[in-house]
This record gives structure tokens, C-alpha cells and sequence, in this order.
């Protein structure tokens, strides 16, 4: 019995046993990346590496369900995808009404479509076999040209999967006495774009989370996980429109609009609207936080959610447009949460 045979095997004793599991979380119990399941599945069909190429042919297939996870949080957002732009080999932005991302593109390696129970959908992994994102065909996306994109990119010579099974190194937190916090903290109070922020992490090589501890006062206030929910439900009470941000490191997805129903479902927080869906487990959070960015036009407030590692899992803005300031019913949501 091959290799492949011995995997095949194993996942299926396991489907057995399980019957509700879910691809990721099989993977994590058979020691393996998701990747090589994926990869195993009959019904399923190597796509050419072909990142960029693949992406740019996604509009055609029309009306979509675009999907990006980290460990905690899953977001689903239906809609059309607009046309890819990209920044050399890296970088990528999609950038519509519906379907909202920043693509990381180094890593990006493998890519499948994949037949789950007939549900169709176009898998793209990393090169250590992790899914970075999915779209998922529904009832009013193009079939035939779903398949000219699958027959376009199959790739003929697909032999033996193999992924990079060496990780990358994590590089420890600096001593917060290694930093130099004044000039942080005067740095972050003279930003003017939230997009700068990831920039002064890196100039001055802090984590998210210590960039928090570190703040300047009344720029990071930490406050129980509890409010995350509460948070939402304020949102869905008093109709507000928010921006959701989830994603991992190769792929952030993001949902600008109203969330409407609040669900808990166990240990998941859970959005339940028809264009948009966000499960969040936050009995996996270790903290909560409310930061302030100031920008050139006044603070932006966001309630962020790490992990016990350190990871963002969730971020959440009141909407935003250029060149206006923040709403006014978001900063009063943020002061009812701080209390």
C-alpha cells in the first residue's frame, strides 16, 4: 500500500468515526495539512500554480461565496469579484462592493478545485499545505465557465503532492526594555492613515500585542471577551454598519455593511445574514482590545481580538469612507463597551 493509499485509509476510518468533521480540523487530528487531503479526494483536480492568472479569471464565474479562516474565525462574504490588481508578485488587492481583499501573495503555492458533496469550489493553500482561500460556486455562479477555468489550468503533469514540511521560524517578542517606547507612542500619535500602523510595527520590530501594552495612554484600552458580543448585538440593534476583518497571513477578507443576526451556537459567535457570515470561536481568545489610530482626519476606534499566541483573529471598524470622518454612532458604541 502506497503512502497515499495508507492517508486515504486513515481519513476515511476517521470520516467514519466522525462523520461531521470538517476538513481542517481531520487534517489537524491525522497530522497532516489540509492540503493533502484535499489532494487525496477523488473528485478533485490539480489547478497549474498559476496564482495571479487563476485570480484574474475569477470574475467569470460571477456570483460567488468567498472564504478566508484563520484558526478562530471564518468569514464568508457572497458577490461578484472584481478584477484583480497586483503589486509585482506579492501584493494583490480585490477591491468591490462585495468581495474585499488584500492578497499576500509569497507564499500562495497550491491550488485545487475541489468537489465537496457536489459543491464546487477553487482552493488555494501555501506552500506548508494551510488553505488560505476558497470560493465556493452557489445556485447563480457560471458553470461552464467554472470549467473552462478548470480545463484552462488543470495541470496534466500533477504527480505526487508534496509541501514544504520544514515551518518558519517564530521570531520571539522582544523585551518590551529593548524598545524605544517614547519614540513609539510619539510615532503612533502623530499617524495619519490606520494603514500606517503595520509600518510603525515593523519600524520599531513589535508584536501587535506589545504594541498594545506599549501604547500611548488612552490609545489601547483591554477589556473582557465578553464584549465582543455585545458588541454585536449592539451593532444588529441599532443597525449600524461595520467593517470585519478576518483573515491569516496570506489572505485578509473584509465585509463593509450591516450585521443583522447575532447567533450563538456553543463556543461560536456567529453572523447569520444572507450575503455575509462570520463564525467566531471566542472561547479561543485571550484578550480584547479597543485601540485608537489617530489619522488626518480625527481617531479611529477598532476592537481587535488576539489569541493566547499573540495572533489577530478578528478586527472590527465602523464603516468608513475616504476623506470622512469616523460616524459618530460607532464612537458611541465604543464608549458604551469601554464602560
Amino acid at each position: 500500500m502506497t503512502t497515499t493509499d495508507q492517508l486515504k485509509e486513515k481519513y476515511e476510518s476517521y470520516k467514519a468515526e466522525n462523520p461531521k468533521v470538517r476538513i481542517r480540523d481531520a487534517a489537524t487530528a491525522l497530522g497532516v495539512s489540509e492540503a493533502e487531503l484535499v489532494a487525496i479526494g477523488n473528485d478533485n483536480i490539480a489547478l497549474k500554480p498559476e496564482i495571479q492568472a487563476i485570480l484574474l479569471a475569477i470574475p467569470s464565474l460571477g456570483h460567488v461565496m468567498a472564504l478566508t479562516r484563520n484558526d478562530h474565525a471564518v468569514h464568508e462574504r457572497k458577490g461578484t469579484y472584481s478584477k484583480a490588481s497586483f503589486h509585482g508578485p506579492q501584493m494583490g488587492l480585490v477591491v468591490g462592493e462585495d468581495i474585499d481583499l488584500r492578497l499576500f501573495l509569497s507564499n500562495w503555492a497550491h491550488v485545487f478545485a475541489v468537489n465537496e458533496n457536489d459543491r464546487q469550489s477553487i482552493q488555494f493553500f501555501d506552500k506548508w499545505g494551510t488553505a488560505v482561500h476558497k470560493i465556493y460556486l452557489t445556485e447563480s455562479s457560471d458553470l461552464n465557465a467554472y470549467q473552462d477555468l478548470v480545463n484552462t489550468y488543470k495541470d496534466e503533469n500533477a504527480s505526487s503532492f508534496t509541501i514544504d514540511k520544514i515551518s518558519p521560524e517564530e521570531k520571539p517578542e522582544k523585551a518590551d526594555s529593548e524598545i524605544d517606547q517614547a519614540t513609539f507612542q510619539a510615532e503612533w500619535l502623530a499617524l495619519q492613515d490606520t494603514h500606517d500602523f503595520f509600518g510603525l510595527l515593523r519600524k520599531h520590530g513589535v508584536t501587535r500585542t506589545q504594541a498594545l501594552r506599549l501604547a500611548p495612554a488612552g490609545h489601547a484600552q483591554k477589556i473582557a471577551i465578553s464584549k465582543v458580543e455585545d458588541m454585536l448585538n449592539l451593532v444588529s440593534e441599532g443597525k449600524l454598519e461595520i467593517m470585519v476583518f478576518i483573515g491569516n497571513s496570506n489572505c485578509l477578507q473584509i465585509h463593509t455593511g450591516k450585521a443583522d443576526r447575532i447567533m450563538r451556537t456553543g463556543p461560536w459567535i456567529n453572523i447569520l445574514d444572507p450575503a455575509f457570515n462570520m463564525h467566531l470561536r471566542d472561547e479561543a481568545l485571550d484578550s480584547v482590545w479597543i485601540v485608537k489610530k489617530p489619522t488626518n482626519l480625527g481617531l479611529v476606534h477598532s476592537v481587535e481580538t488576539y489569541d493566547a499566541k499573540g495572533n489577530l483573529v478578528a478586527q472590527f471598524f465602523g464603516k468608513r469612507k475616504p476623506d470622512v470622518p469616523e460616524r459618530t454612532d460607532w464612537r458611541e458604541l465604543i464608549k458604551t463597551i469601554s464602560e
